[in-house]
């Protein structure tokens, strides 16, 4: 019974402390989302092609992922919001991949942690991957390639021009939208799914999967391409721990593997878009970061066969106390109302689909 008990304190305890490090963002996010939702339309999202399957589109959500320095639970809100705005699944996605996979911070931590030649390829993986899986959501999607009723929307809009909104009124659509919808939604997935990886980190013990991941020989690339899918990696928080893991002896191409398979998808992101967007969606993006993340690992280990470890005391120092000056630290008491605030729209969700269930 005490080991059930301990057990379960363990999985709780995780699963806070996953969303204690995600909740601000998320609530940031949904604030964006709104704005986004009432004031980004159709034509806005077509004239920066990102409401068209243009390669463009494609290259500008990459370059605005990578320098907006946000967890990929916090993509969620922002990616099914530009969605619902009617942008095309390719710029969604590759938002979504590139924003959690690498900014600034991460750049900084990466080249003092890891060194020049994996940062290196780490930058370009940062920017070629989120771009290839645009382009193959793009050309493969079905149905789920745009949200039609947002193009509906849209037109109805076009004939009811005369009703223009003020301002503040956008604003308080918008928000109530983002609050009061799309955030129920949204929380249950992410509540949910932060418990999972906390079941996850409480059955396979961190010591265990690093000990794993620094012996090469005992595990393939696929098997810490689907280890990293399985647990909730931020790109920053899991840099020194993965400097550690190739300091041990790890292949140079398991920290590229590592970061981009687990910072670029997490068990909330993937049911949000099964549920929000379709199986498809989730399958495609699924596989092209699996796939990608396979490759460049691969790569990685035949360009730096002979790679030295960099993790050195003054390295560690001066990329800390530098990427320290990018990162914003939320006070403890605004983490914990927000993680509160977001499983309180979660047991709202839970509300509804019991009460669906018994009518």
């Amino acid at each position: 019974m005490n080991e059930v008990l301990d057990f379960l304190k363990s999985v709780f305890i995780t699963a806070w402390s996953f969303l204690n490090s995600a909740s601000c963002y998320i609530v940031i996010s949904f604030v964006i989302a709104g704005i986004i939702h009432e004031f980004v339309g159709i034509e806005q999202m077509k004239k920066f092609a990102i409401g068209t399957t243009k390669i463009s589109g494609i290259v500008a959500t990459t370059v605005i992922g990578m320098i907006i320095p946000i967890c990929s639970c916090g993509t969620i809100p922002l990616g099914i919001s530009m969605y619902y705005s009617g942008a095309y699944l390719g710029p969604v996605l590759t938002f979504m991949t590139s924003s959690p996979m690498i900014n600034p911070i991460a750049l900084v931590l990466s080249y003092g942690l890891l060194g020049k030649e994996i940062a290196t390829i780490y930058l370009i993986t940062g920017f070629v991957a989120p771009f290839l899986i645009g382009i193959i959501a793009n050309k493969f999607a079905g149905p789920e390639l745009y949200y039609k009723p947002a193009y509906e929307n849209a037109n109805k809009q076009i004939q009811l021009e005369k009703e223009k909104k003020s301002f503040f009124s956008k604003i308080k659509s918008g928000l109530h939208w983002s609050f009061f919808e799309l955030s129920v939604v949204i929380s249950k997935f992410t509540v949910s799914g932060m418990l999972i990886a906390g079941i996850l980190f409480s059955v396979v013990p961190q010591t265990m999967i690093q000990r794993y991941l620094g012996n090469p020989g005992a595990i393939s690339l696929l098997g810490i391409t689907v280890v990293a899918c399985l647990m909730y990696v931020c790109a920053v928080g899991h840099i020194p721990f993965i400097a550690a893991i190739v300091a041990s002896g790890a292949a140079p191409g398991v920290a590229i593997t590592f970061l981009m398979a687990g910072c670029a998808t997490n068990i909330a992101e993937l049911l949000s878009i099964r549920k929000l967007i379709g199986k498809r969606a989730v399958i495609l993006y699924a596989t092209s970061v699996i796939l990608l993340s396979e490759i460049v690992g691969y790569i990685t280990n035949l360009l730096l066969p002979n790679f030295k470890p960099v993790l050195r005391y003054d390295n560690i120092t001066h990329s800390i106390s530098y990427a320290n000056k990018f990162i914003i630290e939320f006070p403890t008491a605004l983490k914990y109302s927000c993680s509160i605030l977001l499983i309180f729209y979660s047991l709202i969700s839970l509300y509804r689909y019991l009460k669906k269930k018994k009518y």
